[in-house]
């Protein structure tokens, strides 16, 4: 049986040893490797005997679309958004995935129908329902009032100091709407028009002196930690891990949270083709999907896995309330629309950094 490796590499050219009965898996790093790893990676290789070769980047997408173009192929399955996972498939740099391959669920229903709505598309299974949340270190809070709503992130009165964001237009012009109290039923007609885009930049240029941006789902916990900034958008895993396994201070406010789903694609070409559809099969199963979430706090997108998940690696904290799918959690919420993305990143990203040039 061979180990798992686990490598840490921001280039798009990185090679991998070519052999076969191992596969490359790129990953994003972090607590989220880690679920990954024990969930999917370390039980695929045990009752396989294929070995996995777990590799982080920042993006997953940028170096798959630039492997795929240049003819070297080095990786087998990729995690990444669902619209990068959209756009690649619609660009012909993924293999397409039967559904058909997917396990049924433990009682026999369809994958297709196990699957939650828009989990599954023509290149792509979903993994993992992950949140975009407003998240604060509450030991800087003890004398007042902590901020519960995502409109406090911009009240620079009430609350002020520094804010993280994350440098891009995705979540941030969402937020910036639900902030301003449009509601999340109507946020993306309303950025389908230039006044809604105007409406979002002007909500956002209201804080724009005081953020700190950042790149890596890494910065924010790390952002907190370090008192940076009073309060960060960030993705509820990472400040999940920092305040059960490190101890952190740090708390999440649900309300006005942007959940997307992410999961695996196969670049067109991959080297062990065959295997890596046996590993995105065997790892999107309920069984494998209940074990991520008790590793990280993302919710399974298979309906199945829900009463399978237990607790956390600490043997005492119950994962469900820290789920972005939980009820409780889904108040205000809103769903990323993919499709939306798909159409609008390159022009809304040039607006954006048009803005941050300004």
């Amino acid at each position: 049986m061979r180990r798992i490796i686990l490598l840490s590499t921001a280039l798009a050219g990185f090679a991998l040893p070519a052999a076969a009965d191992q596969i490359a898996v790129l990953g994003w790093g972090g607590a989220y490797t880690t679920s990954q790893i024990e969930a999917y990676h370390k039980p695929f290789t045990a009752k396989t005997g294929v070995g996995v070769v777990s590799v982080d980047t920042d993006n997953p997408a940028t170096p798959i679309k630039a492997q795929v173009e240049s003819g070297n192929v080095t990786t087998d399955v990729a995690s990444v958004e669902y619209a990068d996972a959209v756009r690649l498939c619609d660009e012909g740099l993924l293999e397409e995935i039967d559904p058909a391959i997917l396990p049924a669920g433990p009682d026999g229903t369809p994958a297709e129908e196990d699957f939650l709505p828009g989990s599954l598309a023509d290149c792509f299974v979903a993994t993992d329902v992950f949140s975009t949340v407003l998240a604060y270190d509450a030991s800087k809070f003890a004398d007042g009032a902590a901020p519960a709503k995502l409109a406090d992130f911009f009240d620079l009165e009430k609350f002020p100091g520094k804010r993280g964001m994350r440098k891009s237009a995705k979540v941030n012009l969402e937020m910036a709407l639900l902030a301003d109290g449009v509601p999340a039923a109507e946020v993306y007609d309303m950025l389908r028009t230039d006044e809604g885009v105007e409406r979002a930049f002007k909500k956002l240029d209201s804080i724009k002196s005081q953020i700190v941006w950042w790149e890596a789902g890494a910065q924010p916990p790390q952002l907190l930690a370090d008192g940076e900034v009073a309060m960060t958008i960030a993705y509820n895993g990472r400040i999940f891990n920092a305040a059960i396994t490190e101890n952190k201070p740090f708390e999440i406010v649900w309300d006005g949270q942007v959940y997307e789903v992410e999961g695996w694609v196969i670049p067109k070409g991959a080297p062990n083709l065959e295997l890596a559809k046996d590993f995105v099969a065997f790892s999107t199963s309920a069984e494998p999907l209940a074990k991520a979430a008790e590793w990280i706090s993302y919710g399974p997108p298979r309906k199945s896995s829900a009463p399978l998940v237990g607790t956390f690696m600490d043997g005492k904290t119950e994962m469900a309330p820290h789920l972005p799918t939980s009820p409780e959690n889904m108040t205000n919420a809103l769903a990323s629309d993919y499709e939306f993305w798909v159409d609008h990143d390159t022009e809304l990203n040039e607006r954006f950094n048009a803005w941050l040039a300004g």
